[in-house]
């Protein structure tokens, strides 16, 4: 094995025998390595089975009962290839399965026999026969198709590897045959290289070979390489190389020039040969491993020998490249899995001090990003800048490894020349050629970038960042900022600043992204610290982003009271409003402090808001005394009186009719005991009666069943409140047979000038008592009596009604009463005026106006009786005269 110091690092993955494997089955035509991923092997003892170890659980293997000649694991997934010789026949029997889907993915019955088979792609098998070579794809339904037919020189030879380029335009295969008699332990390679686009094969000899792209300088496009090792002997002579070519030269292009060099084979290891190469992309490095267990190591690019060791005792049959680090693994017959690696630590010193190739060790340092060559780079550098070859400078500090020459200083120098009329300035030049070679790193896109935006080409920019050329960072951000504020965004998410991220999209009112964007990359934002940078820019996105803050999972980050509170100090009631009557829809007790703010803010600032709000009816745990005494200020006097309890505080709101709505008013004393009622109508009266009375008359007629019509009757009689009288006893009358009701009503009618109402209530009503009616009528002395005539005619106080017109010089009333109302009543009232001494000459005169109507007979008894029958004289005699039957002369 290797020194520690060896840039060629060695171990052992694995032993296949600790995994119970015989040892009579560790051999090239038992086990089978496709990739790094999986190995398997094959027993036939003591039962048939296949053995798949799984290299990221090598100690986990998986032994199926499976009978085949050869088994291929698929180089990337769970998938297995299966070769069978069928009895009694030259044919073989393929079928590949799907492992875990425990499921045969497609079969074929190959009519020659198969003598060697690789997967060459993920999805494709190579199929070698006696004569042949063919593709076989694992997808759809497809046989194998026939890719060429097998050179001379492979006649009879073991076949041991079949590769194609990573174009799939190139074909190798590789056999080997017994040595020349002289010396037969001298295995001979064959190979057999062929162009698919030219459907031509070249028969070389070679014992190992493989593929790999290369980028030369000036050209674009890849080339495809293939490097072969041959071990030869002619006129007793050995011969072994190395050979590197280019396939498929690109017509004026730059090309890969052809390199070889020698294979230096030690006196022990005359016979040996090479079995397998491997090359590493990663460190363009060639692999070439001997049966007996040596490797040599070649540069690609030069071909240049850079290291040889034995890294097994034992024999080595088999190899697989291993991408992932960039070495390969080989199995050697004692059942050993090897693992070669690149010793990154010291293959460059190693280069550069063993080997004295600087050249080589600071272009292998800058290929594959290894330490060991910052020395000799930097030293190259400061030579180029003296020499004022910046361009070859900047190349050199774009390729320098792990980025060295890819600083602050670097830039510092190329910014320090002078630019020459005419001619791109040093930096640009060092920015373009990174730019070329891949990406910037953080300082120079920051540089570059401020170059840019100085020359106002912010397309540049968005170029870049669209081919992935500028390593993004807060600074960048910041930078871009003040020019584009999406382009910022982007580099703000690329580079991580979430801060900044958040921010960007708090600004572009972008609420849901901000909490999408935190629970993806696991952060909780300074929300208080967002709201009060909005709140200056934006009030009313403060409030989109609080209540989408009230709506997270969890419940909101940020106190309700703290968020109220940073709205009120910028005196933003409407928003704090806003915000507060959507987080407190739920009405919940816990929120009392908060509805109780909402209200309170709005009846000192806006009072017509906190009016709707209450009517709205959405809060029942606010502090209602406190809210009570802000609608009392306020002039809501409708909430006030809906709020208070107290009956003094009621009476003290109650009396502001001017500002409360009527209705609403009377409605609200439903809502009041009897007592309470009351007394607030008193008070109502006492303030103003004038201006309150009709309120009073309405409340008064509205709950007359709950208040009582007796105690409303005392309540205006207390204030002698006729007219109040008069309105409420209106409405309550035609449902009355209460004589007391009926004879207030005729006596406020009367006191408030209703004289038509009087009227009509004295000739409909049947209820009010006659005596008293007639009694207040009198008394009033109302200028119509037509009223007192239909109390005193209905109920038979007709002299009384005589007596009281005659007295009061109503004359007219009298002649009106017997002439249209009562004639048959003339003799009562003759009789009555009579006893008052009216003179004859208006009762003659009355008498004559009835006439015939005038009931005759109790005249006479009336006059009769008072000796005045002489009276009548003149009235009897115009009877006889008109032919009357019913006088007779006394």
């Amino acid at each position: 094995m290797a020194a520690a110091n060896a840039p060629i690092a060695m171990k052992e993955a694995l032993t296949l025998t600790s995994l119970g494997i015989n040892s009579q089955f560790i051999t090239f035509n038992h086990v089978t390595m496709e990739s790094e991923k999986y190995i398997c092997v094959r027993e036939t003892a003591p039962q048939n089975s296949v053995v798949i170890i799984d290299m990221s659980l090598p100690l986990q293997p998986l032994r199926r009962p499976i009978t085949a000649d050869s088994a291929l694991m698929n180089p990337v997934s769970r998938i297995l290839a299966l070769k069978a010789q069928i009895p009694g026949s030259t044919q073989d029997h393929l079928q590949i399965f799907n492992i875990e889907m425990k499921a045969k993915m497609k079969s074929y019955q190959m009519p020659e026999q198969v003598v060697f088979w690789k997967w060459i792609t993920p999805k494709l098998l190579g199929l070698v026969t006696q004569v042949s070579v063919y593709h076989w794809s694992i997808e759809g339904d497809s046989e194998p198709i026939k890719m060429f037919d097998r050179t001379a020189n492979l006649t009879g030879n073991q076949i041991i590897n079949y590769r194609c380029d990573p174009t799939e335009k190139w074909l190798v295969l590789i056999g080997i045959a017994p040595g020349a008699p002289e010396r037969p332990q001298l295995v001979k390679g064959n190979m057999q290289l062929f162009s698919v686009d030219q459907q031509r094969s070249q028969a070389l000899e070679a014992h190992a070979a493989s593929f790999a792209t290369f980028k030369v300088p000036g050209n674009e496009s890849p080339s495809i390489l293939i490097s072969f090792a041959t071990k030869t002997i002619a006129a007793g002579q050995l011969s072994s190389k190395l050979h590197i070519i280019e396939l498929g030269a690109q017509p004026g292009k730059p090309g890969f020039t052809k390199k070889q060099a020698d294979l230096f084979f030690p006196p022990d290891f005359a016979d040996d040969f090479p079995v397998a190469m491997q090359i590493s992309h990663k460190y363009g490095l060639i692999y070439v491993i001997t049966k007996l267990g040596l490797l040599f190591v070649y540069d690609l690019e030069t071909a240049t020998a850079v290291y040889r060791n034995r890294i097994s005792p034992d024999p080595i049959f088999l190899t697989a490249d291993s991408p992932s680090v960039g070495g390969f693994y080989a199995v050697n017959r004692r059942g050993q899995v090897l693992l070669a690696t690149v010793n990154e630590a010291t293959i460059v010193p190693f280069i550069s001090g063993q080997l004295n190739n600087l050249e080589l060790a600071v272009n292998l340092a800058k290929r594959a990003n290894l330490p060991g060559a910052e020395n000799l780079v930097v030293q190259r550098f400061q030579e180029l800048f003296s020499q004022m070859k910046y361009k070859e400078a900047a190349e050199l500090a774009a390729e320098s490894p792990q980025g060295i020459l890819r600083t602050a200083d670097t830039i510092a120098k190329f910014q320090s020349v002078p630019v020459q009329p005419g001619q791109t300035s040093p930096l640009l030049q060092y920015f373009g050629t990174i730019l070329t070679r891949g990406k910037l790193n953080a300082y120079e896109s920051l540089e570059l970038s401020r170059l840019v935006v100085n020359q106002n080409k912010k397309n540049l920019l968005e170029n870049w960042l669209a081919e992935d050329k500028l390593e993004c960072s807060e600074e960048l951000g910041d930078l871009v900022k003040t020019v584009d504020n999406d382009m910022a965004l982007k580099i703000y998410i690329k580079a991580r600043a979430t801060p900044k991220v958040v921010a960007a999209f708090a600004e572009r009112r972008e609420f849901d992204k901000i909490l999408i964007y935190s629970k993806q990359v696991g952060y909780t934002p300074d929300y208080l610290f967002l709201l009060q940078s909005m709140l200056r820019s934006d009030p009313q996105g403060a409030v989109n982003f609080a209540l989408m803050l009230s709506q997270m999972e969890g419940g909101s980050p940020v106190d309700y009271n703290v968020i109220t509170d940073l709205f009120l100090q910028r005196n933003l009631i409407r928003e704090a409003t806003s915000f507060l009557l959507d987080v407190l829809k739920p009405n919940l007790p816990e929120h009392a402090m908060l509805q109780t703010k909402v209200l309170e803010i709005n009846l000192v600032t806006f009072p017509n808001v906190a009016d709707a709000i209450l009517a709205n009816g959405m809060f029942s745990h606010y502090d209602r005394p406190r809210i009570a005494q802000l609608c009392e200020k306020a002039g809501l006097y409708t909430r006030a009186l809906q709020h208070y309890t107290d009956l003094s505080d009621i009476k003290r709101v109650v009396i502001n009719t001017h500002a409360i709505e009527p209705q609403a008013l009377v409605e609200f004393f439903g809502t009041l005991s009897r007592d309470w009622a009351l007394d607030c109508m008193k008070e109502l009266l006492l303030v103003n009666m004038r201006g309150n009375l009709q309120i009073v008359v309405q409340v008064a007629k509205e709950y007359s069943e709950q208040l009582g019509v007796d105690a409303c009757v005392k309540l205006f009689e207390q204030f002698k409140s006729y007219e109040g009288l008069y309105f409420f006893l209106g409405s309550y009358l035609s449902s009355s047979e209460d004589p007391e009701i009926h004879y207030k009503y005729i006596e406020a009618a009367a006191k408030t000038g209703q004289l038509k109402e009087v009227e009509r209530v004295t000739r409909e009503s049947n209820f009010y008592d006659p005596e008293k009616t007639k009694n207040f009528l009198m008394e009033a002395r109302l200028p119509d009596a037509r009223p007192l005539i239909n109390v005193c005619d209905r109920f038979g106080f007709v002299p009384d009604l005589t007596h009281y017109l005659y007295s009061n010089n109503m004359l007219r009333y009298i002649e009106g009463y017997v002439q249209k109302v009562n004639p048959s009543n003339a003799p009562l009232v003759v009789g009555q005026l009579l006893d008052d001494d009216c003179p004859e000459d208006f009762i003659k005169n009355l008498i004559l106006s009835v006439r015939s109507l005038l009931p005759v007979e109790p005249l006479v008894e009336q006059c009769e009786k008072r000796n005045r029958l002489r009276l009548l004289s003149q009235f009897l005699e115009h009877l006889v005269t008109e032919g009357s039957q019913d006088c007779t002369c006394a």
